[in-house]
C-alpha cells in the first residue's frame, strides 16, 4: 500500500500537484503581506503542504480549544469571508481539473484527490491534515 502511494504522490506532483503547491504557497504569501489576509494564511500555506504530496493523508476538522479562534465561530466568520472572496472559484479550478481527470480511469485517484481539495477550497480555516492510519 505503502508503494502505491509513493507511485500516486510522484505522479500527481510532477502532473500538477507541484504547480498547485507553488499558487498556494504564493497566494499565503501575499495574504500574509497584506496583514489584513493574516487569518488565511496558515489555511493556505496548509493546503500546498497538503497538495504536495496528498495520497495517504487526509483532512479533518480541528477540535476548538481556548488558544484557537480558527476552529470555533470566528472559524465560521472567517470561512464566510474566504469563500465570498476566494474560495468559490479556487474550489471551481478543482472542480474543473477533478473533471477532466476523471475521463480516464487512471486519472479517477487524482480526480478524487482534486475533490477533496476543492472541498476544502471552500472552507479551509479551522481544519488540519493527518496521515491516515
Amino acid at each position: 500500500m505503502d508503494l502505491i502511494r509513493l507511485i500516486l504522490n510522484v505522479l500527481w506532483l510532477i502532473f500538477g500537484g507541484l504547480i498547485s503547491a507553488i499558487g498556494w504557497f504564493v497566494g499565503g504569501a501575499l495574504l500574509a503581506l497584506t496583514i489584513v489576509g493574516l487569518p488565511w494564511t496558515f489555511a493556505a500555506w496548509r493546503i500546498g503542504a497538503y497538495t504536495l504530496w496528498p495520497f495517504g493523508r487526509e483532512v479533518v476538522w480541528r477540535e476548538p480549544d481556548a488558544t484557537d479562534i480558527g476552529a470555533g465561530p470566528v472559524g465560521v466568520v472567517l470561512n464566510v469571508i474566504w469563500f465570498i472572496f476566494a474560495g468559490w472559484y479556487i474550489a471551481l479550478s478543482h472542480l474543473i481539473a477533478a473533471c477532466f481527470e476523471a475521463i480516464t480511469i487512471i486519472g479517477i485517484p487524482f480526480a478524487l484527490k482534486d475533490l477533496e481539495l476543492a472541498k476544502l477550497a471552500l472552507a479551509p480555516v479551522g481544519r488540519t491534515i493527518r496521515d491516515k492510519p
